[in-house]
This record gives structure tokens, sequence and C-alpha cells, in this order.
């Protein structure tokens, strides 16, 4: 199995690493001859609106788009959630593009600026007993979701960081930060 790192900007070194410890090929997508060659595709964190715009000059939204509507699995972490997302709390920036896959509303910049990203143990079910150490900066959440959407984790006071719609999986903090690679191996399993 090939899994596609999306290599435009952003924290996709980090994933490469944990998934190559796990023993699976990795490809550095780029260009749409790349995202040919996998069978899933994460999207790492970065800033989502230089992360849409690149998208879009190197001609990989639609691929993209077409790979999920034909069932490819697609992860994204923190600026990945928010291009999964089907709505944005504070609107869409002005000419950000964006996939809009996932049925939820993402909230940029939930939790305040970088100053204020922090670190904390998430109950994961999904992941097992043992807690999740999650590493937040500059996070999102999850406002809301689809009826289809399923919660894999919240906040104590219930704010949501963690879902899986079908094939999507959407994380506002970096799992790839943290050397525990259950959220990568579930992605796997999707």
């Amino acid at each position: 199995m090939k899994i596609g790192v999306l290599a435009l900007q952003g924290a996709f070194i980090e994933h490469e690493k944990i998934l190559q410890g796990l023993g699976v090929e990795t490809v550095q997508v780029r260009l749409p001859e790349q995202l040919a060659q996998v069978e899933r595709l994460i999207i790492p964190g970065g800033e989502s609106t230089t992360i849409g715009k690149l998208l879009v000059r190197f001609d990989l939204l639609e691929p993209i788009q077409q790979r999920a509507a034909e069932g490819m699995p697609i992860w994204g972490t923190c600026a990945g959630m928010i291009l999964l997302a089907k709505e944005i709390a504070e609107g869409r920036a002005e000419g950000q593009p964006a996939l809009g896959l996932m049925d939820i509303t993402a909230r940029r910049n939930a939790f305040g600026r970088q100053v204020d990203s922090f670190e904390t143990n998430l109950n994961v079910p999904a992941l097992g007993e043992e807690p999740f150490h999650a590493v937040f900066i500059r996070a999102p959440q999850i406002d809301n979701v689809g009826a289809e959407v399923e919660t894999l984790a919240s906040l104590e006071d219930g704010r949501i960081v963690a879902a899986r719609q079908a094939k999507l999986l959407a994380t506002a903090f970096h799992p790839e930060l943290t050397g525990d690679a259950r959220f990568h191996e579930l992605f796997l399993g999707l």
C-alpha cells in the first residue's frame, strides 16, 4: 500500500516518518501524477488558505475531490481538517479554495493564537483504553457534525476535535508530532 502525504506546505515529513516506522511506503504528493500513485492521502497541518491556493495552482483540488468520490480514504490534520470541511464557521477567506468533502463545520484558530497552543490527553475509544496525547497548535475545532459523521474525540468542555465520516478522517490536532502511531493505524484501516 502506498500512502500519499500532501507535500505542498506544512508538517508532511513528520507524517512520513510515522508511516515509514509502520513499514508503509509513502509518496510526497505535489502533482496529479503522484496522487494517481497512492491509495490513501494525508493532508497535513500548515496554513489552510495557502494549502488551498496551492491545491489549485498544482491542479490537485479536483483530482483529490474525484478520488474521494471514488472512495479513497483521506485524513486531514489541523489545516487539513479545515480543507476537508464542507463549511467553515467564519466563512471561507476570500478566494480560499477548499475540498469541501466532509459534513462538518470547522472553526479556524478556535483556541487562540500560536502562544495559546497546548497539549492534553484525549479519550479516543476507537484507539483503545489508553488516552491519546494530543498536540494543538493554532488548532481548529469542529462546531457541527452531520448525521453520517462519528465524533471520535472531544475535549472535556465538549468541543469536538476528531471525527470520521466513511473513509474521511479529521483531527484538529497533530498526531504526527507525538510518536504515537495509533491514529495513523486507524487511518490505514479505513
